[in-house]
């Protein structure tokens, strides 16, 4: 176990989000969002490869087919990564926001395959709840299945499928809520606040389950990364380098890595590593993580008359 973090990738990103380990490419995925970018780490060469997208990338899924789910400002993209910087991009589905300057934050897979995202006002000082929550399957994008978020993060599933978890880092929220999730059915049950985290270092941002089922998140603004057990009990805080880790995920052969990735503040912060601002850092927790559900649920075309 080494729960010392260090910096594997080569760039710094402006807001690094979304880490998806690739069990089948033994590579971690993830973004920069403000720099509409995707990275690829391939784990055995240690090699970075980027392509940039014409709009910020809030998230990614990795699909059965191959290629990349990505969930942008103006709706899901299917991307298929080639050569890079050369990409192949195919909408899957537009979003109607609720107003302007609005994009897609976190989101995660299902174990139905289907994809779960988030959106948030991109100014956050305007702190307005027009967030909410919507899915990707087979009908298309519906939703929002749930609203009156500022900026939803934190999404992850419990091994068993039947508890979905969802925060917002909002300064004014800083709150992760538990649902009952009807995983055959895609429906959320009423939210329940199960960690209150103003009391605690960070922000909630985003999260990952590990296979013993204790949810893991990260705390921006204080450099940790934070595991609670299922009824929220604080089992164990880890110290990274930097001010600001963004999301983490478990990663690796045996998926007992732990891969965070991280953004640059508006000004360095003091006792942090302002050199490693933007990193994705690695450390070895201890315990095993799941590997990520591909997203299968592409949506099938309406007939036309």
């Amino acid at each position: 176990m080494r729960t010392a973090a260090i910096a594997i990738s080569t760039a710094r990103d402006r807001v690094g989000e979304s880490p998806v380990w690739s069990v089948a490419d033994q590579a971690l995925y993830w973004v920069d969002i403000e720099s509409q970018r995707i990275h690829r780490l391939d784990w055995a060469t240690r090699t970075q490869s980027s392509w940039t997208l014409a709009e910020r990338v809030g998230c990614i899924a990795l699909s059965n087919r191959g290629t990349v789910i990505a969930a942008m400002e103006s709706g899901i993209y299917e991307v298929e990564l080639q050569d890079a910087p050369m990409a192949r991009v195919t909408c899957l589905a537009t979003v109607d926001h609720p107003q302007p300057g609005m994009r897609f934050n976190d989101g995660r897979c299902d174990a139905q395959g289907r994809f779960w995202i988030g959106t948030m006002v991109r100014d956050m000082s305007l702190a307005s709840a027009a967030g909410g929550i919507y899915c990707l399957d087979t009908q298309g994008l519906r939703g929002p299945v749930l609203q009156g978020y500022i900026t939803p993060n934190g999404m992850a599933f419990s091994p068993d499928g039947r508890t979905a978890y969802l925060s917002d880092s909002h300064p004014s929220r800083q709150t992760i809520w538990q649902h009952a999730f009807d995983s055959a059915n895609g429906i959320w049950g009423p939210q329940t606040e199960w960690v209150d985290m103003k009391p605690l270092p960070g922000r909630p941002d985003g999260a990952a389950v590990d296979a013993e089922g204790c949810y893991w998140i990260c705390g921006n603004d204080a450099g940790q990364v934070h595991r609670f057990s299922p009824a929220g009990a604080l089992l164990q805080s880890i110290a990274v380098p930097v001010s600001k880790p963004a999301m983490c995920a478990f990663g690796g052969p045996e998926l007992r890595h732990l891969f965070i990735t991280s953004i640059q503040p508006a000004q360095p912060a003091p006792g942090f590593d302002a050199a490693l601002d933007g990193a994705v850092l690695v450390l070895e927790p201890g315990v095993q993580g799941r590997a990520e559900p591909l997203f299968t649920q592409f949506p099938v075309p309406v007939p036309s008359h």
